[in-house]
C-alpha cells in the first residue's frame, strides 16, 4: 500500500537551558553515546623523557572523590582500577610522541570529570580536566515505522549542564520543532509519518564552554513501512454540546481538554440525512506548522486561554445560516485520539414586503434540537405560519402604525433549555414622506472582513454623485432609484453571501411607500 505524500515540515529549534552556572571546572567537553568508541584528548609535545601519566575520574554525584582509571610510570608500567581492555592509552609510546589521550567505550556510569595528570620525578607538569557526558537517543517506534504512526525522536545528555542546546534536523536539512521535556530531554515529533519521511535524522549537541568539537552531531536512520498502517485508540466524550447562535455571531467550538500533537475538525451539514456527507473542514499540525482550512475566514483557531502551538486547541466559528450542524473536534496525541461533538443551530431573521403587508421571517438550522420557535412583539406572542420546516413567519399590515411599530423578536429554544433570539426593528412612517421604514440589524462580521467595510462610504459617495447627475439631466423626469424591490424579495443584508455589502455600523432603512399600481417601491432614501 502506498501512503499519501506528506506536505510541509515546519521548522524551529529548542534551546536547552543549562542548569549549570559559574566558571566550569573543565577545560574540554566530550559528548559520547554509550558503547561508541571515544577519545579523551590529552597531549603535550613539549614534554620529553621519562614521564608518568595518571588518568582519574570523578563520577557525577560523587564530587571531590577521584578514582584511578589508568596510570603508567616512567618505566611504562601500567596499572589502574579498570579491567576493561577497551580502556587504554591511544599511543603506547606516549613518552616519545607526547600523546597521552585515553581511549574508551563509555558506559552510562562512566560520565563525569576526567583528570589527565603528567608527572616527572614526582613533580606535577600538567593537568587537564575533561567533562565526559553521555548522550542517549531514543526513536519510538523503532524502525521500520508503521505508516501514519507518530515518530518520536528523543535526545538527552547526562549531565544536562554539559550542553547549552540540542536540535533535531530532518533529512531535508531543516531544523525540526522540538520541546524540552522532564529531566532536560528534548523531543521532536512527526505525526503521521509517510514514505517521504524516510532518511537520516541528525541530533546536534552544543557543548557548554570549550570543547574539542564546537558541536557534536549524531544521526539515526528512520525507515517507514508503507505496508503497515498505525492504528489509533479513540476516546469519545460522553457529553455532547448543544448550542445556538445568531447568524454572523462568533461561537466557540471546544475540543477535548487534552494536550495534542494535531487537531482535525469535521462538519456534518445541518439537517443532513446521511452521515456520509461529513466533511473534514480544518487540519492543524503543530509540529509541522501546517494548516488546512476549508471554511476560511469564518473558522479559525481560538486564542488565549488556548494555545494551538503548545497543543491546546479550540475553534471560533462565525457562521452563516447554512453553517449550522454537527461539528466533531478530534485531538490526536501519539497513538490516541480524543473526540468531542458540538451540535449548532443558527438563527437568521429576514424581511419581505408587498404592497399590503410586511413579512418577518425567522429561519433556523439543525431542527432536530429545536423544540420551539416563536415571534414576539413587545413581549407578546404573535400569530405565525410556516412555509417549510425550520422557518416561521409573521405578517404586519401596511401602513405601519404606532401599535405595530417597534422591535420584533424571534426566539428559538433547544432541547437542553438554551434560548437564542434575533430582533428586527420596524419603524413608524417618515413624518415628511409618510413612508414606512424597516431597520435591518447589522450582522457581526469576522475580523478579517472588517477592513473591507472601510470602502463602503467611498462607494456610496460615488454612487450618490452619479445619481444626482442622472436626475438633473433626465428629460423625461424618470425617477432614479438605487435598486428595485419586487414582492417576496429577501433583505440582502441578512444574506451571509453578500456580507461585504453591509454597512460598517448603524442601520439601513427601506422606504416602503407604494409608487403606483405596478407595486414598485423606492428602496433607499439617503
Amino acid at each position: 500500500m502506498e501512503c499519501a505524500f506528506l506536505t510541509v515540515i515546519f521548522v524551529s529549534f529548542f534551546a536547552v537551558n543549562s542548569s549549570f552556572s559559574g566558571v566550569p571546572d573543565w577545560e574540554d567537553v566530550v559528548v559520547a553515546r554509550e558503547g561508541i568508541p571515544t577519545v579523551l584528548i590529552c597531549t603535550d609535545t613539549t614534554v620529553r623523557g621519562a614521564v608518568a601519566i595518571n588518568w582519574k575520574v570523578q563520577p557525577v554525584g560523587l564530587e571531590k572523590e577521584w578514582k584511578l582509571v589508568l596510570s603508567a610510570n616512567e618505566k611504562k608500567e601500567f596499572s589502574g582500577s579498570t579491567t576493561e581492555k577497551s580502556t587504554r592509552l591511544t599511543d603506547p609510546n606516549f613518552q616519545d610522541s607526547g600523546v597521552f589521550s585515553l581511549f574508551l567505550l563509555p558506559r552510562f556510569e562512566d560520565r563525569g570529570l576526567y583528570s589527565c595528570m603528567l608527572k616527572q620525578k614526582e613533580r606535577k607538569l600538567k593537568e587537564k580536566i575533561i567533562l565526559l557526558a553521555i548522550l542517549r537517543v531514543m526513536v519510538v517506534p523503532l524502525p521500520p515505522v508503521p505508516c501514519r504512526s507518530p515518530l518520536r525522536l528523543t535526545a538527552q545528555v547526562f549531565p544536562d549542564y554539559a550542553v547549552t542546546q540540542i536540535t533535531w534536523t530532518a533529512p531535508s536539512g531543516i531544523i525540526m520543532k522540538s520541546e524540552k521535556k522532564p529531566k532536560s530531554s528534548v523531543l521532536a515529533k512527526l505525526p503521521e509519518v509517510e514514505n517521504d519521511d524516510t532518511g537520516a535524522y541528525v541530533c546536534t549537541v552544543y557543548p557548554w564552554g570549550n570543547s574539542s568539537n564546537s558541536l557534536l552531531a549524531f544521526s539515526v536512520n528512520v525507515t517507514v513501512d508503507d505496508d503497515k498502517v498505525s492504528s489509533l485508540r479513540i476516546t469519545h466524550e460522553n457529553t455532547e454540546i448543544s448550542t445556538a447562535t445568531k447568524a454572523n455571531t462568533p461561537v466557540p467550538l471546544t475540543c477535548p481538554d487534552v494536550k495534542g500533537d494535531y487537531v482535525w475538525l469535521y462538519w456534518l451539514r445541518a439537517d443532513a440525512k446521511e452521515n456520509n456527507e461529513i466533511q473534514l473542514v480544518y487540519k492543524y499540525d503543530r509540529w509541522r506548522g501546517s494548516t488546512v482550512n476549508n471554511k476560511s475566514p469564518m473558522l479559525e483557531l481560538a486564542g488565549s486561554p488556548y494555545d494551538a502551538e503548545a497543543g491546546s486547541f479550540s475553534f471560533i466559528l462565525t457562521p452563516g445560516y447554512k453553517d449550522g450542524g454537527l461539528y466533531i473536534c478530534e485531538v490526536f496525541y501519539n497513538e490516541d485520539a480524543f473526540s468531542k461533538r458540538t451540535t449548532l443551530s443558527v438563527l437568521k431573521v429576514t424581511t419581505s414586503l408587498s404592497s399590503s403587508k410586511l413579512e418577518l421571517g425567522c429561519l433556523y438550522s439543525e431542527r432536530s434540537q429545536v423544540i420551539s420557535a416563536v415571534w414576539k412583539h413587545q413581549k407578546k406572542s404573535l400569530k405565525m405560519s410556516s412555509k417549510q420546516p425550520g422557518s416561521i413567519s409573521t405578517y404586519l399590515p401596511l401602513p405601519i402604525t404606532s401599535d405595530t411599530a417597534g422591535n420584533y423578536t424571534c426566539t428559538i429554544q433547544l432541547e437542553k433549555g438554551q434560548t437564542v433570539s434575533a430582533t428586527q426593528a420596524v419603524n413608524l412612517p417618515n413624518e415628511d414622506t409618510k413612508d414606512v421604514s424597516v431597520s435591518v440589524p447589522t450582522p457581526s462580521l469576522p475580523p478579517s472582513l472588517s477592513a473591507l467595510l472601510l470602502l463602503v462610504p467611498l462607494v456610496a459617495a460615488a454612487v450618490g454623485v452619479l445619481l444626482w447627475r442622472q436626475k438633473h439631466i433626465s428629460d423625461r423626469g424618470i425617477e432614479q432609484s438605487l435598486s428595485v424591490i419586487s414582492r417576496e424579495t429577501e433583505n440582502i443584508y441578512e444574506n451571509p453571501e453578500d456580507i461585504r455589502q453591509a454597512p460598517p455600523q448603524g442601520s439601513v432603512y427601506m422606504d416602503l411607500k407604494p409608487r403606483g399600481e405596478d407595486d414598485v417601491y423606492k428602496e433607499l432614501e439617503w
